[in-house]
């Protein structure tokens, strides 16, 4: 059971673990959207394409991103 836990919380990406710790100007990725929203990447891009969850940004022309603020907003927002 131990092991299997210390495999799981070794899958969790560092800026899940602490995103309440991220300044809202940072940026997050899509594996940290998947665990924030506990949905697929598939499901994240349909909430971006009907507006409930944030767009992203394109920070390079590979990496894509979301703003913590935003979604900060958003998650504040769907919790209500």
């Amino acid at each position: 059971m131990q092991q299997l836990k210390s495999e799981l919380t070794q899958t969790i990406p560092e800026a899940l673990k602490n995103f309440d710790q991220l300044p809202d100007s940072a940026y997050i990725r899509l594996p940290v959207m998947k665990g924030l929203y506990g949905v697929s990447s598939a499901s994240i891009w349909r909430g971006v394409k009907n507006s409930t969850i944030p767009k992203p940004v394109k920070l390079t022309e590979r990496t894509t991103a979301w703003s913590v603020r935003l979604v900060r907003a958003a998650l504040a927002a769907k919790a209500v």
